[in-house]
């Protein structure tokens, strides 16, 4: 299959994964160096981990804040933002939860894991997005504000859920991008496109358990290769 003209789809769905962020410096999770190699997710990321020893959740979650403070997007994530902005339809659907889409301009962003940066406290209700690290992960009134973020255990926002499925149901292009296709209920989300007869690209250094459902497959980094499919793309 040659390459897609992205100008020639209506309705595109970027679906992103560790691997977008990677470049920018942001830790992968299970590659080379990945988080969950050098810490055990049963204690800092899952919600018997919260009840048990708050405090040590915050400070582990304001380590990866800072962390990710530091990272920029790159290439590809403006690649994509601009995509956003010349065709008719772009959505991002995102397994990372950096923020990093939004911070290169992407505005039509579903994550589908929560945002290193959204904090909920489950007995009031009360939801916030922080930017300031590290902050005080307990409250004024001795409870805990708890990282809005899909741990280990949880399932995921019905909502968000539905709007992805509804994207990616409705898109005539889904490019898939450094998603290791292991996460689930997450990976099985873009069959649902070729089940739609959407024409589907994964883009990925090596070789997933779906890229056989894929009609082409770019191997390369994640900015390199989007680099390549947004070449036809209007310029400012």
């Amino acid at each position: 299959m040659r390459l897609p003209d992205l100008t020639a789809f209506r309705r595109v769905v970027f679906f992103t994964g560790a691997g977008m962020s990677a470049e920018s410096g942001v830790p992968t999770y299970r590659g080379a160096g990945g988080v969950w190699k050098q810490y055990d997710y049963h204690r800092y990321a899952c919600q018997p981990a919260f009840d048990r020893h708050p405090d040590a959740v915050w400070e582990f979650h304001n380590y990866r804040r800072s962390l990710v403070a530091a990272c920029e997007p790159n290439a590809g994530h403006a690649i994509i933002a601009r995509a956003e902005q010349v065709l008719p339809s772009v959505t991002v659907v995102t397994q990372n939860i950096d923020g990093l889409h939004q911070k290169a301009g992407s505005e039509n962003v579903l994550e589908l894991h929560g945002s290193l940066w959204g904090v909920r406290c489950d007995a009031t209700g009360e939801r916030e997005t922080r930017f300031d690290v590290p902050f005080e992960g307990q409250r004024a009134d001795g409870r805990w504000w708890r990282p809005d973020i899909v741990w280990f255990g949880d399932s995921l926002r019905d909502a968000v859920v539905s709007a992805a499925i509804e994207a990616i149901r409705g898109c005539d292009l889904l490019v898939a991008v450094g998603t290791s296709a292991v996460v689930y209920p997450a990976a099985q989300l873009p069959t649902l496109a070729r089940q739609a007869g959407a024409t589907m690209l994964e883009i990925n250094p090596d070789e997933t358990p779906m890229s056989a459902a894929y009609d082409l497959c770019m191997r390369g980094t994640a900015t390199e290769m989007l680099g390549r499919l947004a070449a036809n793309l209007p310029s400012d």
